[in-house]
């Protein structure tokens, strides 16, 4: 870790990937990148932009092999957590050594999949573990399907994390299936969400900036500014080539924040879902 790397927290990025091309893809990726993003390259990039810390969550492509992201914990453990994505009938040994490594969840990208039956023996048991350690079960699905996906895992009493707003159509404008019921499942106090991915929600530029300015204040008001928290999703797989984390950042700007609730999605919220233990600046 670099001699400068501050003890309190500057500002936390709660969504970020790290990998390399060299590495071995999953089969049933929908994606393969041809450039590296390096741990080194993601630090540079948090410094760049006045943040301290950044939560590192498993891409889709690299499949269960979590191997790089614990590299990547291992070299900064006070600055990084991670995100993981485990088979169903992973050890609860081996979740144990990832807790000790600085990983704080899982992630379920349901994305283009069937959607799964949480009743089944194997996912009982795995949020079981996931419960008992204290982590959080992350969804990544389109907004209809996230009310579903919520009301199954609530019973397990894991803490839920819904991906990029989860992932509604701007286009649709805030009366879409799906995003009314996610917003009251909100009101539970189980629920939190990731303000970030502007980018993908769909439609123009314009389109889903004027859609997440609508759509803040009702998260604000039902999920509450203690369960939301920011991510930058970089380095913007599938967008790389009109998306940079500057531009991300002036999107977040533009949503039109008060300083407390900034300093909510980027330091308050993110403490404590997270598990950072730093001391704020």
């Amino acid at each position: 870790m670099s001699d400068t790397f501050p003890a309190s927290i500057l500002g936390i990025d709660g969504h970020a990937h790290v990998f390399s091309r060299e590495l071995d893809l999953t089969s049933a990726r929908r994606y393969s990148p041809d450039y590296d993003a390096t741990l080194a390259m993601y630090q540079h990039t948090l410094h760049s932009h006045g943040l301290s810390h950044g939560v590192l969550v498993q891409p889709s492509f690299l499949g269960t092999d979590n191997r790089y992201l614990l590299d990547a914990l291992k070299q900064a453990p006070e600055q990084l957590r991670g995100v993981a994505v485990v088979e169903r009938d992973i050890a609860r040994a081996e979740l144990e050594e990832m807790d000790r490594q600085g990983v704080v969840g899982i992630r379920l990208n349901l994305m283009g999949k069937a959607l799964p039956d949480f009743s089944e023996p194997q996912w009982k048991v795995l949020f079981g573990h996931v419960a008992e350690l204290g982590w959080h079960v992350e969804l990544h699905r389109h907004v209809m399907d996230i009310p579903t996906l919520i009301h199954g895992l609530m019973p397990f009493g894991v803490k839920i994390v819904v991906d990029h707003f989860g992932r509604p159509d701007a286009r649709s404008g805030l009366d879409q299936a799906g995003l009314r019921e996610m917003l009251e499942l909100g009101l539970s106090g189980q629920v939190w969400a990731k303000v970030s991915g502007i980018y993908r929600l769909e439609g123009t530029p314009q389109e889903n900036l004027e859609f997440a300015r609508a759509l803040l204040p009702l998260l604000l008001q039902t999920f509450g500014p203690q369960r939301l928290v920011w991510g930058s999703d970089w380095p913007h797989t599938q967008h790389e080539q009109r998306i940079s984390y500057a531009s991300v950042v002036e999107q977040l700007q533009a949503l039109g924040c008060t300083p407390q609730v900034m300093r909510s999605l980027l330091i308050e919220s993110p403490q404590v879902l997270f598990d950072f233990s730093v001391v704020e600046a």
